[in-house]
């Protein structure tokens, strides 16, 4: 597997600062930050959320963003530095393939497929979708919070004999992770963000949660954003 520093933007400090300062700019300017009680899909709970479809609802946005990627996964002549984009629905969807786009590679998603007899989920290639053994995959993601959608990618991609290149994500709110462990191989692959954001999480319930504490309902944003969360 290529080095971290193939994707060559990560190099250089002062790129990267002005990526991320734009990246904030763009989910600052379209209210994609958001004050409140949520639940996260990871189960924690925070009082900031980040609503992505407020940024990926623009063309315009979302290209810019999937830019960045694309301009660090070329070398230094311009060539791809892959040959397929992947992502996990739903978000992951839109970033992989503009991203294969903007690269000229083709592009696919994973989709969630519940476990049995107590499994966890994991994340399958249907449709049609295959990688050819050796080829070099690109995952990306919008918000990482524990790493869950990008982990559970992570198998179906080795099963089909794909290289994994690097993982990357446009919100790193996980407290600053920067590998991801592939939870079959043990493999490790970087892991890159465009912005990194502390935001802290909590387990749910008053004794952990300042808001739960306060008795404040839980919302758990979704396809509509406004349900409650289960207790």
């Amino acid at each position: 597997m290529p080095p971290m520093t193939t994707l060559r933007h990560t190099a250089d400090l002062a790129a990267r600062a002005a990526v991320a300062a734009r990246t904030e700019t763009l989910f600052r300017s379209s209210g994609a930050l958001r004050e409140g009680h949520f639940q996260l899909k990871s189960g924690r709970h925070s009082d900031a959320y980040l609503e992505k479809f407020q940024v990926l609802q623009d063309p315009a946005a979302t290209s810019e963003l999937c830019g960045f990627w694309a301009a660090g996964a070329r070398d230094a002549a311009g060539v791809s530095l892959v040959d397929l984009v992947a992502g996990p629905t739903t978000g992951g969807v839109m970033l992989a393939f503009e991203t294969g786009r903007q690269l000229g590679t083709r592009a696919i998603f994973a989709e969630e497929v519940a476990g049995g007899d107590g499994e966890s989920a994991r994340r399958e290639f249907r449709r049609g979708f295959a990688i050819t053994p050796g080829e070099r995959v690109l995952l990306v993601d919008d918000i990482l919070t524990t790493g869950g959608s990008l982990l559970a990618m992570i198998p179906a991609v080795e099963a089909m004999g794909g290289e994994i290149i690097a993982c990357a994500v446009i919100v790193d709110r996980s407290g600053g992770m920067t590998t991801l462990t592939s939870p079959t191989t043990g493999r490790v692959y970087p892991l890159r963000a465009l912005w990194s954001l502390q935001l802290p999480t909590y387990e749910p319930g008053a004794a952990t949660c300042p808001r739960c504490a306060a008795g404040e309902p839980a919302v758990k944003p979704g396809s509509s954003g406004t349900g409650l969360a289960p207790k």
